[in-house]
């Protein structure tokens, strides 16, 4: 907000020493995760800017971390870089099997919790629900009680009805990742729904539709950036998950966050900067598209101008 021209003095200075404020206080906050950027880049096997760093010598840069990404763990990381290197690479590198695996359980985790927390959602928007605030609040829950008691909880359950003799994998990580998403969806999707016109749903079914085909081209259209925006934090929790995976997940189910905790546990390599450089990436993709669903749904509403 531009400050006007005939704000007087005390205002001035007000202004300006809010925004010093604003300015440290995102300091502090985005700092310690754009220090990770250069540290990946490092030439040494350290978590410090070397002195070659700081005066920026070309020497003290390389990728040879986030090359070590694609060979750890592979059968032979020496051999030419063909279509037998790749192969071995997708087949055997630890980091990328945890990154097929944090993509498998994101995946179908986020499929799970957005078709779960959309009808909830479309429930607790209407007024004539009973007992709407407290199923509310049980459903948020997960997002609101600390992670290592809704994993041990889980682990409990899970070790109680036996989950791991059914045979199906990943089935644990993705039901708990389910279980933290869905309160993301059910927030976004009643947000999108309060200024919903259900005038709209009556006059359909006043035409002749039956719910389900009232759903998917009268609500849907109109509520589709909220439950993409929902299905997208669904989708972050997920992937940035590692306490539950490490209560309920089975030794071959290692997810990114898992295989950076075993690493900086066993070993501590600048490999790890190398994948939250990557994963800050990503994060920033995934908000960035949040952000435009976000206007795209309100000009859809007439909350914002086109």
């Amino acid at each position: 907000m531009a400050l006007p021209t005939h704000a007087s003095r005390l205002e001035r200075i007000w202004h300006y020493t809010y925004l010093t404020i604003c300015t440290l206080i995102f300091l502090f906050l985005i700092a310690p995760i754009l220090v990770v950027i250069p540290l990946s880049f490092n030439a040494e096997p350290y978590f410090t800017f070397t002195e070659k760093m700081l005066k920026l010598d070309p020497t003290g840069f390389s990728t040879r971390w986030y090359d070590l990404l694609l060979t750890f763990g592979m059968t032979d990381p020496e051999a030419p870089r063909g279509w037998s290197w790749w192969t071995d690479t997708w087949s055997n590198a630890a980091w990328i099997n945890a990154a097929k695996n944090s993509v498998i359980v994101g995946l179908f985790s986020t499929v799970l919790a957005t078709c779960l927390g959309t009808i909830a959602a479309l429930g607790l928007s209407r007024p004539e629900m009973p007992g709407r605030r407290i199923i509310m609040a049980i459903l948020i829950s997960p997002m609101i009680v600390p992670i290592i008691i809704v994993a041990t909880g889980l682990f409990f359950f899970y070790s109680s009805i036996g989950i791991q003799n059914w045979g199906i994998p990943y089935l644990g990580v993705i039901l708990a990742h389910a279980t933290l998403g869905i309160p993301f969806v059910i927030i976004t999707v009643t947000a999108t729904l309060v200024g919903f016109d259900h005038s709209l749903t009556r006059a359909s079914a006043s035409l002749g539709a039956d719910p389900v085909t009232t759903f998917m081209r009268v609500q849907m259209p109109l509520i589709l950036p909220g439950v993409v925006s929902g299905a997208l934090f669904a989708f972050v929790t997920s992937f940035d998950e590692v306490v539950v995976v490490l209560f309920v997940g089975g030794l071959d189910e290692q997810t990114i966050p898992r295989q950076m905790w075993n690493g900086i546990r066993e070993q501590i390599s600048p490999a790890i900067l190398s994948v939250a450089t990557i994963l800050v990436l990503i994060s920033i993709a995934l908000l960035t598209t949040v952000e435009l669903l976000r206007r795209r749904s309100e000009r859809l509403r007439g909350m914002s101008p086109q």
